[in-house]
Parts: C-alpha cells; structure tokens; sequence
C-alpha cells in the first residue's frame, strides 16, 4: 500500500502530519468510466462541416468531465471566433451527449483562450488531411 504524507507548517511553529493511503481514494466507477467513453465517442462523431474531421480529432475539445451526478461539462473552442456553425455546434455537442443514459445535464461552454490552430488537430486527423 502506497502512503502519502502531508505536512502543513502553521504560524505556531508546529506541524501536522497528514497521511492519504492511496487505498482510501475513490477510484472511478466503472459506470461514470463507461459514460466518459460514450461521450468520446459522440464526441469523434461530430464533425465540422467545412472540415471533413470530428472536433475531436480536430482538437476543438478543451475539456470533458463528468460529476457523480450526470453532469457534463464540456470546454471548447471552435476554428474561428466568427465560425458559420458558431451557434449550431454547441448546441449539438450538447444535444448528442444529453441522450446518452446517465446524462442529467450538459453545459457547453465556448473560449477562444487559447485560440485553435493546427498543431491542436491529431496525427490522426493530420494524416487524414494529408498534413503530414
């Protein structure tokens, strides 16, 4: 068993000592692991419409998590502040990930911080578009 040892100094010049087994940590549930991969899924089949590549693959997915209560929160950016699907592709990530089962609530939050380019898109999506 691995033991991880805090220590924390306070202004009374005397130490805490706090220890965390790795055993007691809350490993993920296999239910909230199952649902983190579908919404992958749905996310690598959604594509841009003017590149023929899921956002996935083109790098527009920031983030991605799921609370113990369904919540989905997504983080992305899209490949241009003025993008003609600007306002349809939240709002489709939102709607295809808010049907998987277990999905309670979806929130989609667009950034351009930092902005997308290239280097963002996989080796997949590269070789796919013959970039590399």
């Amino acid at each position: 068993m691995t033991v991880l040892y805090f220590f924390f100094f306070n202004d009374t010049a005397t130490t805490e000592i706090y220890t965390l087994s790795l055993h007691d940590a809350l490993p993920i549930s296999e239910e909230k692991r199952v649902l983190e991969e579908k919404i992958v899924n749905v996310l690598k089949n959604i594509y841009d419409p003017e590149i023929p590549v899921s956002i996935y693959e083109l790098g527009l997915i920031y983030e991605h998590k799921v609370d113990d209560d369904g919540k989905v929160k997504v983080v992305m950016t899209l490949t241009a502040p003025n993008c003609p699907v600007a306002d349809v592709m939240p709002q489709q990530v939102k709607e295809e990930i808010s049907y998987l089962t277990g999905v309670k609530n979806v929130e989609v939050e667009i950034t351009f911080d930092p902005p997308w380019d290239q280097d963002m898109i996989s080796d997949v999506a590269k070789l796919e578009l013959g970039l590399m």
